[in-house]
């Protein structure tokens, strides 16, 4: 009994976050969507080298991160970590670069170590890195083709690859909610034209349509324009599918007996959908737009890796895709496909945490 009783001194809001608590998967997938929001927002400080930096010494270096050791060939062991200095050498057959470690020089990795100067947030000016070495070179995930880190420009990468699905999730509310619940409170011929535009707006392949319109996007436009367009096209396509929810949700509120009451004391539409209305279907909203995030999410790494979405000099997980068209270069060069695992594991986390909100649609359940 007092387990039951304990909720009776609860708010609603405090019921669902004692709920959401539960979902230990929900909560975990916050925190790794937390830290990976972190370091792309602050990526000049966690990223060991520059998104444009190349090493021309260094080109296809495999991942050293399982390099990384305490313990030297002669068994003396350190408490700082240390990778061994590797070398490149030419392969007499197949003319591409091997790299073998030099256990004559030893490479320590610091904390806060000082390496290239950046513009933290375009404010202020700083040369400290998480981490790095201060000889030699640290490349945790290899590098590409022409030398560049590949663990940097996956975190570089991630400012547009997450950001997109947010930006346009924050279109597809605004669309979906105001068309929505006009079409459900209104309805009459209001209704009836939303629902047929909806109608042809979801028949067509969403991921068809986004490269229908992606492909018009002028090639000599900027990087910066490209990724505007990219999620201006990725917010008013999507919101079709949170208009048709939310216009079931509005039909059934219409009808309750506090909007009659609203309506008899003379409040004005706008006022009624403001105040009873949206707060009313708010949680649905926020269900659907963290279910959005991972789609928008796909759907540019799809278009990137097309050619059709983001363009050098910018970056991201799509677009660091695009030298595995080439099945070659997947079988020599694996680790290139590493950016892959981060569009899986954020995708992962916001399915997660959609499925938990979804869940505190009812708080008092078990």
């Amino acid at each position: 009994m007092s387990g039951n009783s304990d909720y009776i001194y609860l708010t609603e809001r405090q019921l669902k976050l004692k709920k959401f608590l539960r979902h230990k998967v929900a909560v975990f997938s916050s925190f790794v969507l937390f830290i990976l929001y972190l370091m792309v927002i602050f990526a000049d400080f966690f990223a060991p080298y520059g998104m444009l930096t190349n090493h021309k010494y260094h080109l296809y270096v495999p991942p050293q991160i399982s390099k990384i050791r305490f313990v030297d060939n002669e068994g003396n062991f350190s408490w700082r970590p240390f990778i061994y200095r590797q070398v490149a050498k030419r392969d007499p057959k197949t003319l591409r670069f091997i790299y073998v470690d030099d256990t004559n020089k030893k490479d320590f990795i610091y904390l806060f170590i000082e390496g290239e100067r950046y513009r933290m947030l375009g404010l202020f000016e700083s040369n400290i890195h998480l981490f790095g070495v201060k000889e030699g070179n640290l490349f945790l995930f290899g590098t590409d083709i022409i030398g560049r880190d590949l663990l940097s420009r996956i975190i570089f990468g991630g400012r547009v690859s997450l950001s997109i699905g947010l930006i346009g999730v924050i279109i597809l509310v605004i669309l979906g909610t105001i068309i929505g619940t006009i079409s459900g409170y209104f309805g009459g011929w209001y209704d009836n034209i939303i629902q047929r535009i909806i109608e042809i707006v979801r028949t067509i392949p969403q991921v068809a349509l986004w490269m229908a319109l992606a492909s018009i996007i002028p090639k000599e436009w900027p990087s910066s324009y490209v990724y505007l367009g990219i999620v201006i096209i990725f917010g008013f396509i999507s919101w079709a599918g949170l208009a048709r929810e939310l216009r079931g949700k509005v039909l059934a509120i219409r009808r309750s007996d506090f909007i009659y009451a609203a309506e008899i004391t003379g409040a004005s539409a706008a006022r009624i959908i403001r105040t009873h209305i949206i707060p009313n279907v708010f949680s649905h909203i926020i269900v659907i737009a963290t279910l959005s995030i991972p789609i928008m999410i796909i759907g540019e790494a799809a278009l990137s890796f097309l050619g059709l979405g983001i363009k050098p000099p910018m970056t991201s997980w799509g677009l660091l895709l695009t030298k595995l068209k080439e099945v070659q270069t997947l079988k020599h060069y694996p680790w290139l496909i590493t950016p892959a695992g981060f569009i899986v594991v954020s995708v992962l986390c916001f399915n997660f945490i959609g499925d938990a909100l979804r869940d505190l649609n009812d708080p008092h359940s078990k």
